[in-house]
């Protein structure tokens, strides 16, 4: 049996009504957020593979700099047990991104791999878990793994020429959600006229 929804208590009805009004005073900001989101998705989309290279090359330098920063943060804090571990993890992650920045498409092609197989494994769990717990709105969970079991292997059979624009999609369809939400998200902040 569910549940019964518990009402906010008053002090936190205060609180939040009151962010509501602080939010709906920067509506349109929100709205522009949105509708520029929905227009870069919408171009990653159109560019795909130019999308993926340059996510891969933005992934790569991330690696670089969380690497250089794990080096110089393991001679930092001086000797302790775990010095040798975080300098070579460092290392690593500094080879990493190296690589990635050096060969962005070559390192797509591998990342894309690992996103099938990612997807793939995630949707199997996903519907072994629905099936044998059935709790409620099991269904949906089932969808939601054989939906992303079916991504998965698409992408998987689609390989290695998938990996020139299966990143580029994802992130183009991504930032087209995102930008819909911050445009509703805008609409309902958005004052009502009083007649």
């Amino acid at each position: 049996m569910d549940s019964p929804v518990t009402p906010v208590p008053g002090p936190f009805r205060t609180i939040i009504a009151a962010e509501v009004e602080t939010l709906r005073h920067h509506w349109k900001w929100f709205l522009a957020l949105g509708i520029g989101m929905v227009v870069l998705g919408t171009i990653s989309l159109g560019c795909a593979v130019f999308t993926t290279e340059v996510a891969v090359v933005a992934f790569g330098f991330l690696m670089l700099a969380g690497g250089i920063a794990e080096i110089i943060s393991a001679f930092w804090a001086g000797k302790w047990s775990g010095t040798l571990i975080h300098l070579l993890i460092g290392i690593l992650y500094t080879v990493v991104g190296i690589m990635i920045v050096d060969a962005p498409m070559q390192s797509a092609v591998q990342l894309t791999l690992l996103l099938a197989f990612f997807l793939v494994f995630s949707g199997i769990l996903r519907i072994v878990f629905a099936l044998s717990e059935q709790f409620t709105g099991w269904g949906w969970v089932l969808l939601n793994g054989a939906v992303t079991l079916m991504l998965g292997m698409l992408i998987y059979r689609g390989w290695p020429s998938s990996a020139f624009w299966v990143i580029g999609l994802f992130i183009g369809i991504e930032l087209i959600f995102n930008g819909w939400a911050w445009v509703m998200l805008s609409l309902a902040l958005k004052p009502r006229e009083v007649k």
